[in-house]
């Protein structure tokens, strides 16, 4: 390590001994957390802290250790919805969270403030270092479901959050305007950069029924949250109503006692694996791997859990266009490319955007895209060189 080491592995172009390659932060040595879950949005005001909150009830209802980590610092509502008033204490060993009436583990700047209305007056890296202090110095004990309350957007301390903490996957909250299509595409986007899983979609405040009439009012308009989930071909995973008594219950630190069954789907996706998926995209010619990426005339599509193949489709090959493929695979939430040979060209597009390049595979697409993840599919390196479709494997 050289005298001027300023720890920013990054930026370092040296090859040391002490260089990181895994630039997560480790939690406290005495944490056990099994499952970590990002909340975020592309904007604020969209109920992500509510969705947060009723996330974590729900999987402790359900017989599981939750706890919230509470990212947006200066904005720090988990506290009041909870009704937790008491501050954090440290002993010896560290700091511990503080527990909700049902036990659920929080953590947030709140809880060290001498009035809850005191403002957060802090410059970003302050915050940032306060996000990831709460991560590395608080004793987290037997966290079966992590829940993380992102600040919105995407500025420092997302970003920080994304590079410091290794998440399983995050959910998207948005709400239903017009506005929708560009906010979760920010955050879609983001996510992808970070090459951090998308779980799914949840819009919030998508209809009013009425008490009387259970007739549903779209107050803020038509829904576009399946458009965007086609879009990127996600999964629109809970729609949470305008409701007075959620509300109400907010208000009098009360979450914990809210009834509603929105957020059991998620539950029993969280609890089946953790919200790791995976997307195979194995380029094709019907049902067999094409020898040559550029050859390719259609992708079958793979989605795994577990290890598992649970749902798979063919996808029409949209074009030739040169960088559209890598473009077009990404926003479709693809993990993994596997095909016969590819270009060198498409091939560094696909690392760029975080996608693994498996070629050298023949055969069947799906017992090619089996054989991966079972670990037997070794990528080759093949690449296209010298044949007639040079250009098309190289430019995609």
């Amino acid at each position: 390590m050289s005298e001027s080491c300023n720890q920013n592995c990054n930026s370092c172009s040296d090859d040391c001994a002490d260089r990181k390659t895994d630039l997560f932060e480790k939690p406290h040595e005495l944490s056990c957390i099994k499952k970590v879950i990002g909340i975020v949005s592309g904007k604020g005001g969209v109920g992500k802290s509510l969705v947060t909150s009723m996330l974590a009830v729900t999987m402790n209802r359900r017989g599981h250790n939750a706890a919230i980590l509470d990212a947006d610092v200066t904005g720090p509502s988990i506290p009041k919805v909870f009704g937790v008033t008491d501050k954090i204490r440290g002993g010896e060993l560290g700091a511990y969270p503080v527990k909700s009436d049902s036990g659920i583990d929080i953590m947030s700047v709140n809880l060290f403030l001498e009035n809850d209305t005191d403002p957060v007056v802090w410059r970003g890296p302050i915050i940032s270092n306060t996000v990831k202090q709460f991560w590395t110095d608080i004793i987290w004990d037997n966290v079966d479901f992590m829940f993380i309350d992102m600040p919105p957007g995407t500025g420092d301390v997302p970003l920080t959050v994304f590079q410091s903490i290794k998440m399983d996957g995050i959910i998207i909250v948005a709400s239903p305007q017009d506005l929708v299509s560009m906010i979760v595409s920010k955050a879609v986007k983001m996510a992808k950069m970070m090459n951090v899983p998308i779980i799914g979609l949840v819009e919030n405040m998508a209809y009013f029924k009425c008490p009387g009439c259970e007739q549903e009012y779209k107050i803020f308009g038509d829904s576009h949250i399946d458009e965007i989930a086609q879009k990127y071909n996600l999964d629109v995973l809970a729609r949470i109503p305008i409701d007075p008594k959620l509300a109400a219950a907010c208000d009098k630190g009360a979450i914990e006692l809210f009834d509603g069954i929105w957020f059991d789907h998620i539950a029993k996706i969280l609890e089946k694996n953790g919200g790791k998926t995976m997307k195979i995209a194995v380029a094709s010619e019907d049902e067999m791997v094409t020898e040559h990426f550029g050859h390719c005339v259609n992708f079958n599509i793979f989605e795994a859990e577990n290890n598992q193949i649970i749902k798979s489709q063919s996808i029409a090959n949209p074009g030739h266009k040169p960088g559209f493929l890598p473009n077009f695979l990404n926003d479709m939430g693809v993990n993994v490319i596997i095909s016969g040979g590819m270009g060198q060209g498409a091939i560094d597009i696909f690392n760029e955007k975080g996608i693994e390049v498996i070629t050298g595979a023949s055969g069947n697409a799906a017992v090619a895209a089996n054989s991966y993840l079972q670990g037997q599919l070794i990528s080759t390196g093949s690449v296209c060189h010298e044949h007639q479709h040079h250009d098309e494997c190289g430019g995609h």
